[in-house]
């Protein structure tokens, strides 16, 4: 069996995904050798697939953005998964995650990662649950032995990193029952759990059986992303006891993890009020010893559906400064259907916004020099620069031929009366006819 990314850290050997990583984000390699070897940073590559371009997740890395594809009951299309996937990574996801649960999975995954030049990810739950209510028309009928098979089989087919609910106990439930939420389990795979244990008066099987969860990611190099079953789906519900018991759960198993050879990180929530992001997510750091946390949004308002791409990337701007390492992001169809690729597009778009914010907050070296050229790009009214550096520059591009001035070193809005003109002309001019 060949050596993970953390036991050849750990063994000082550099690999070739520890290179690529390094150059890309301008750190030593020996730098980052420790930190995977520490566990603080990631970098899922199964040995079954490896990915064009690996993704280093943690400590003193630029903040990385995840974006969600995956088919429904209702819309099973694995052409439109390609579009939306050719979507994520035109506007710069680091990873996709697939989170399919309609039509032939196994099918849509394997297309997703032939087409996939960054990293993928998965949740086996949804394979094994949605077997189970095929062939017994009830979730709960899958075993333990289903919920296993469902992540050797994603492992297997090559998907660099699996979410797997292990925080949702039977105790962790009860901290659930006393004191109850608006609205309860928003996870999916944490209410197929959640159900599967009420139903069957036994214990989460990807806890009690986490050591071969282990074993089946350390085979293929798999990172393990702690699921969390149980984040709070809206703002009264966060920072309840229910959530902090899962996430004691979580730190547990991820050291476990860590001494075991296996990569991991943690996953956050979650709708939160803007005054908890901070504090949340140094708890977090503070309970695993800063391991790589990885968070969806936070959605900082639960009133602005078609617009949550807008809630969560100023949640996930200040989730990342205070710490948190990869932005999971949201669209504008988030809780009102599933995402098309323009969904995708600007989903992407709007957390890579808040992810570069925070690595300029967090002073991550290099971050703020984009600005600054954009700036001085600005200031000499070098229209041709200032689009190429946008974030977005199709869309930049769209706005300016919209709004053009007739003079081709201004804008609409201010004309003549542009400060860099006037600065540059030492007087207000008037237009000559």
């Amino acid at each position: 069996m060949s050596l993970t990314q953390l036991e050849s850290a750990r063994q000082g050997r550099i690999t070739e995904a520890m290179k690529q990583v390094a150059a890309d984000e301008s750190m030593d390699v020996e730098l980052l050798r420790s930190r995977i070897a520490e566990g603080k940073v990631v970098v899922p590559a199964n040995v079954n697939r490896l990915a064009t371009r690996f993704c280093g997740v943690g400590q003193g890395l630029r903040t990385k953005v995840n974006a969600n594809l995956g088919t429904s009951m209702d819309m099973a299309s694995v052409e439109n998964e390609l579009k939306k996937l050719d979507a994520a990574v035109r506007a710069g996801a680091d990873a996709v995650m697939d989170l399919s649960t309609g039509g032939d999975l196994r099918a849509v995954r394997r297309a997703v990662m032939e087409a996939c030049p960054v990293t993928v990810g998965s949740v086996p739950i949804y394979e094994a649950a949605a077997l189970a209510a095929r062939k017994h028309r009830n979730v709960t009928r899958m075993t333990g032995d289903d919920m296993l098979e469902a992540v050797r089989t994603h492992c297997r087919d090559g998907v660099d990193f699996v979410t797997v609910h292990c925080g949702v106990t039977r105790e962790v439930i009860q901290w659930l029952r006393r004191r109850p939420r608006v609205c309860d389990i928003v996870s999916r795979g944490g209410t197929f759990l959640e159900a599967w244990i009420e139903t069957n008066g036994q214990e989460n099987p990807l806890y009690e059986r986490f050591d071969e969860v282990m074993d089946i990611c350390r085979e293929f190099d798999v990172t393990l992303s702690l699921g969390d079953g149980l984040r709070p789906g809206a703002l009264a519900d966060a920072c309840d006891p229910a959530q902090i018991a899962e996430l004691q759960v979580l730190s547990e198993l991820a050291r476990r993890a860590i001494d075991g050879g296996v990569q991991v990180m943690l996953e956050g929530p979650g709708h939160v009020p803007l005054a908890q992001v901070q504090t949340q997510i140094r708890l977090q750091k503070e309970m695993t010893g800063g391991l790589p946390f990885y968070v969806l949004g936070p959605i900082v308002t639960d009133v602005a559906p078609g617009y949550d791409h807008i809630t969560s990337a100023i949640g996930g701007a200040i989730a990342a400064a205070a710490g948190a390492d990869f932005l999971c992001y949201v669209t504008p169809s988030e809780h009102l259907s599933l995402p098309n690729a323009e969904d995708v597009w600007t989903g992407v778009v709007a957390t890579r916004i808040a992810a570069h914010a925070a690595d300029i907050a967090k002073g991550l070296p290099g971050a703020a020099d984009w600005d600054r050229r954009m700036s001085e790009a600005r200031a000499a009214q070098d229209w041709k620069t200032q689009i190429e550096l946008c974030i977005d520059p199709h869309l930049a591009q769209q706005k300016r031929s919209a709004g053009k001035s007739q003079n081709e070193d201004v804008c609409s809005m201010c004309g003549d009366y542009c400060v860099f003109k006037v600065r540059k002309d030492r007087a207000i001019g008037v237009r000559k006819p």
